[in-house]
């Protein structure tokens, strides 16, 4: 497939973390979608369930909007699934400042 330079170096030029936050964007959409799916949900009945309108509802779907942690912690609730996960820190021993001497 033939690709347009311009775009290309634009691409090669993108910063790595740029890269991430557009993957995680684009698999948090994709993991709304898939639950909205799984619950015969369209994006009408999510947006009314969220209180925001349809249009709102398609641009977080679109994988291009900069969700906020409370926006994601909502749609977790709404939707009572899990949207993103972290794996769990194992448990580090922290000295105390305020040790006897």
């Amino acid at each position: 497939m033939k690709t347009n330079p311009i775009l290309d170096q634009i691409r090669q030029n993108i910063p790595p973390e740029m890269k991430l936050r557009m993957e995680i964007s684009v698999a948090i959409a994709n993991r709304i979608y898939d639950i909205l799916h799984e619950k015969g949900m369209s994006q009408k009945d999510f947006a009314r369930l969220m209180g925001k309108t349809e249009t709102e509802v398609s641009r977080w779907l679109s994988g291009t909007h900069n969700m906020t942690m409370a926006t994601i912690c909502k749609i977790s609730s709404v939707l009572d699934e899990e949207i993103i996960s972290v794996k769990p820190r194992e448990k580090v021993k922290i000295p105390s400042l305020c040790q006897n001497q």
